[in-house]
């Protein structure tokens, strides 16, 4: 059963992006905002929708793709708790450029166009996040070029890796990993090859795989040739 989030500004003020708000910013801020709880495996937002609004993420792992006319899709990127989206049609005025589908049950809050754009004109601080939010994305934007273009496939599986680890108990650890088709949508190659990849470096001990989660044992793997 979904957890259910009261909207009250001291929810609305645990989220980066309306941290700087004011008691009177944040009142005036819950008559443009709406709770909403979606399951796993269902669209958010799909690609040429009309863009009415900018959707905040406070539980649960999206994933930002782009689908093609024969059911295949190419994964953007995957984004979780306080991370956002949807700010780039309100922005232009155009339509969604990509799809976002739940990975796992989301609690989300829907802010409106109205409001996502009145938060632009009270607070710089929110102007100033969305920008550097932009930024961010085109930088990850090159970097996914930059891979497809000069990087074989095992170094983009290790790069992929190496960006999703997280530190638990002196570990270096990918929780969750995901399905080998997710991967190899994420980094431009058939699940043949992420396969092949992944039981490569199991085999020379670079990477350990435990139930849904994956570690990296050498630290330096990205260094190493694969």
């Amino acid at each position: 059963m979904a957890i259910q989030f009261r909207l009250n500004p001291v929810v609305l003020k645990s989220v980066p992006l309306f941290s700087a708000f004011t008691e009177q910013q944040l009142v005036t801020l819950l008559n443009y905002v709406q709770h909403r709880s979606y399951p796993r495996n269902v669209f958010v937002i799909q690609t040429g929708d009309e863009t009415d609004s900018l959707y905040v993420i406070l539980s649960g792992k999206v994933k930002v793709l782009i689908p093609d006319d024969q059911g295949r899709e190419v994964i953007l990127s995957v984004m979780g708790p306080h991370d956002f989206f949807g700010e780039m049609g309100i922005l232009d005025d155009q339509p969604r450029s990509a799809s976002v589908s739940t990975l796992e049950p989301c609690e989300m809050l829907r802010l409106s166009k109205a409001g996502f754009m009145n938060c632009l004109k009270e607070n710089s601080e929110v102007a100033m996040l969305v920008i550097r939010n932009l930024v961010k994305r085109l930088r990850e934007a090159d970097r996914k070029i930059e891979s497809l273009a000069l990087i074989d496939v095992s170094g983009r599986v290790v790069r992929l890796l190496v960006e999703m680890a997280e530190e638990v108990d002196g570990k270096l650890v990918v929780p969750r990993t995901p399905p080998k088709q997710e991967i190899a949508r994420m980094i431009g190659a058939s699940r043949e090859m992420v396969s092949r990849v992944i039981k490569e470096l199991q085999e020379k001990g670079l990477i350990r795989v435990e139930r849904r989660s994956m570690v990296i044992v050498d630290r330096n793997i990205s260094k190493r040739g694969h």
